[in-house]
């Protein structure tokens, strides 16, 4: 029989090896690089809530579907296109539902303007409607608000190596070995 001083005194320093290893391993992870590439969305910091402007303009949804603002930095070397994805993987009771699919963005471009989602020269994937370009959230009302992942990835690709009309899981295949950098950013919204 052991005795419970005995377990308390085997027990705690082992407790306090494992809180020093913990320790140690999250002092130890590495920083993200300064020059790494990075998304963000002027105006909203990563996981805020966008503006009902935003919205799908269908269906009662409030908005007036407006892309929003994006803009990457540290674009890797040999960087000959961009492509930028919005997903919601809540959408669709946890199915998922495609909300942009643009692509052949030109590597001199490092900003889309709000509202401007299809940038000259760049080419409109298929998004949840069957069609190209933004179309904004829609959450059912009163689900908790949706994640909407932000994703842009430079490539290695001629702007026009890709055929027009692709579906973010052809894209993604398209990439394939082709992808020098990815960032992403999560933007929320709901009804």
């Amino acid at each position: 029989m052991i005795r419970r001083s005995s377990l308390r005194a085997f027990v705690r320093p082992m407790f306090a090896g494992v809180f020093a290893i913990a320790t140690l391993q999250a002092v130890a992870a590495p920083a993200p690089a300064a020059d790494a590439f990075t998304l963000s969305s002027p105006g909203l910091a990563d996981g805020a809530t966008l503006d009902s402007r935003h919205a799908s303009s269908a269906n009662q949804c409030g908005g007036a579907n407006v892309s929003p603002a994006l803009q990457w930095q540290h674009v890797p070397a040999g960087t000959r296109s961009f492509a930028v994805t919005i997903y919601d993987p809540d959408g669709a009771k946890g199915l998922g539902v495609v909300h942009w699919v643009q692509y052949g963005i030109p590597a001199t471009l490092n900003s889309l303007d709000e509202g401007h989602p299809a940038p000259e020269g760049s080419v409109g994937g298929t998004n949840r409607t069957g069609h190209s370009g933004y179309y904004g959230p829609c959450p059912p009302v009163g689900e908790i608000a949706h994640h909407y992942v932000v994703q842009a990835y430079a490539l290695d690709l001629a702007p026009d190596a890709l055929p027009a009309g692709l579906t973010r899981d052809a894209l993604l295949a398209a990439l394939k070995d082709h992808v020098l950098a990815a960032t992403s950013i999560v933007l929320r919204y709901g009804r």
